[in-house]
């Protein structure tokens, strides 16, 4: 194996785990964010919106999780036609581990029945999830492992359009928010909190992370 190989070998193997830990961040925010029983994220109500329009007039067996995967796996098709350096092993890695991640911390932080607390609380809660969701979502970006299919549509029109990511990301979960409600989606005023603090808030942590791995990396690669 040459020495190119090795390296890029050696990044992906230090560069996987930094994705997971972001993912498994960014997915306490997500459950946070669930639990405060507020509404669904953007992506969400865009993927229900879709499941009760196509369940009324298709013979297919779809469900909600079915439909998000079907349309995460056409955006990852799209994707490679147009741009594949965009795949990589961590939006597969981002299908497959989400659920289970917010699963488990659904069943760790059920205990605190977050949905019973005030109005005030949960609204406390749910921007706190959005916050860790944010950050976490910027590690896993900066790992450059790859990310999750929804999220790389706010990154490719960004990098396309130069629009900063963080407006870029308010646009496109506005736009999932509004075509999934008149789709038939349901939203709540955590839908609204969450278009639009993700964006701005992953926009500032973006260089900060990105440096904190840049610095990770190469600190490993001088041992």
């Amino acid at each position: 194996m040459s020495a190119e190989k090795k390296n890029t070998l050696k990044q992906y193997l230090i560069r996987i785990p930094i994705l997971l830990i972001g993912l498994t961040i960014a997915h306490l925010g997500v459950t946070l964010f669930l639990l405060s029983n507020l509404g669904s994220d953007p992506y969400n109500v865009l993927i229900q919106g879709l499941f009760r329009t196509f369940d009324s007039f298709t013979l297919l067996p779809l469900t909600h999780g079915t439909t998000h995967v079907l349309i995460s796996l056409l955006i990852i098709l799209i994707l490679l036609l147009l741009d594949k350096h965009y795949i990589k092993i961590g939006t597969l890695l981002c299908m497959l581990f989400g659920g289970p991640i917010i699963d488990l911390f659904s069943i760790l932080l059920s205990k605190f029945n977050l949905h019973t607390l005030p109005l005030p609380g949960r609204i406390l809660i749910l921007s706190a999830g959005c916050t860790i969701l944010a950050f976490g979502m910027t590690i896993v970006i900066n790992s450059e492992a790859g990310t999750g299919p929804n999220d790389l549509v706010a990154i490719v029109l960004s990098d396309k359009t130069n629009v900063r990511f963080s407006v870029m990301r308010v646009l496109v979960d506005s736009t999932f928010v509004i075509t999934g409600f008149f789709l038939g989606g349901t939203l709540g005023v955590g839908t609204i909190i969450c278009a639009l603090l993700v964006g701005p808030i992953a926009g500032y942590f973006l260089p900060i992370t990105k440096k904190i791995i840049q610095k990770t990396i190469s600190g490993l690669f001088l041992k």
